[in-house]
């Protein structure tokens, strides 16, 4: 069975992949490692660990990550990102607490002893910035040619950025990590705003999930009618929310969700694009493609297997 590891700054979309993974019998959620963005490290960490045990998962070990991009001594929350997830990250949805804690082990080197474990069997999926799996790179660069695969969300290929015209959030917590993770040669597929604008939920889908009188379903439900009501301000020409981080999870159980563009990418590090993923120039003659950009995604097929993995975790976890 495929092993996976989650790589999450827990907001409302991250939460959701969360719930994707763990209602998806194709895989087993080894582990969450915590990274920054939506939310501070702590909250986020704080948050996975309090969703998984809703959700009825409490098996699911969570590691704290990096704090802080490679280029500074710190972090704060942007006032967009508590407007589109909530001061808590989660909608401002009050859920108890977990008994458990975070693990001692810190999160890279949790991501390096999980590759030498399973290998070839291992899907990493980052949904926040690139830190954490950047840091586990520069400390053991074997681990590259020995992971399965790496999905990451983020980035905008074929269409504009949801920071500027040419940038996407996740990669702009911190260019240089993803930079250094495009180019290093590890197998990694991009599921950026080219497609996960294209997958959008509305009113009708959460009321599904409200419908359940579970705890879980009506967490669910809350969480994201938040975010679908932040996307009704920021982007209304949409009709719903975007379900960035569960498709990047979709793709990693089942690639064939998405059609991709074979392309050794790069990301800006310099100048007023800082931030942008392109084609890497320097490599676009060399036959061997490590990246692949998600150009084109079956909308219906994704949508219904996210409401049936969902909504059965919900309706299961009571």
């Amino acid at each position: 069975m495929t092993k996976l590891i989650l790589d999450l700054d827990t907001g409302v979309d991250d939460a959701l992949a969360i719930a994707y993974a763990l209602g998806s019998p194709e895989v087993e959620l080894i582990g969450i490692t915590g990274t920054y963005g939506n939310v501070l490290l702590e909250q986020g960490v704080r948050n996975a660990l309090a969703i998984t045990e809703l959700l009825g998962h409490p098996e699911v070990k969570v590691y704290k990550g990096i704090p802080h991009s490679e280029a500074t001594d710190g972090f704060e929350v942007l006032e967009i990102s508590k407007f589109i997830h909530g001061n808590n990250g989660i909608g401002d949805v009050d859920i108890p607490d977990s008994t458990r804690e975070a693990e001692t082990e810190p999160a890279v080197d949790f991501i390096i002893d999980a590759v030498k474990t399973y290998g070839k069997d291992l899907v990493y999926v980052p949904t926040g910035p690139m830190t954490n799996i950047a840091a586990a790179i520069r400390k053991a660069p074997e681990i590259k040619d020995e992971i399965g695969k790496i999905v990451l969300m983020g980035g905008a290929l074929t269409v504009c950025g949801n920071v500027n015209c040419c940038v996407e959030a996740n990669i702009s917590q911190d260019p240089d990590a993803a930079d250094y993770l495009f180019r290093s040669g590890a197998p990694a597929t991009m599921v950026g705003l080219d497609v996960t604008l294209q997958t959008l939920l509305t009113y009708k889908e959460t009321q599904q999930w409200r419908d359940l009188n579970t705890k879980a379903g009506d967490f669910l439900a809350d969480m994201t009618d938040f975010y679908i009501k932040a996307y009704e301000t920021t982007s209304p020409h949409l009709g719903g929310c975007g379900l960035h981080d569960p498709l990047a999870v979709g793709v990693a159980v089942d690639p064939t969700l998405v059609t991709t563009l074979p392309i050794n990418l790069q990301v800006d590090v310099e100048g007023p694009t800082r931030g942008r993923t392109i084609g890497d120039n320097t490599r676009l003659n060399d036959p061997v493609k490590t990246m692949q950009a998600a150009v084109g995604v079956d909308v219906p097929r994704f949508l219904n297997e996210f409401m049936t993995r969902i909504t059965g975790l919900a309706r299961n976890a009571g």
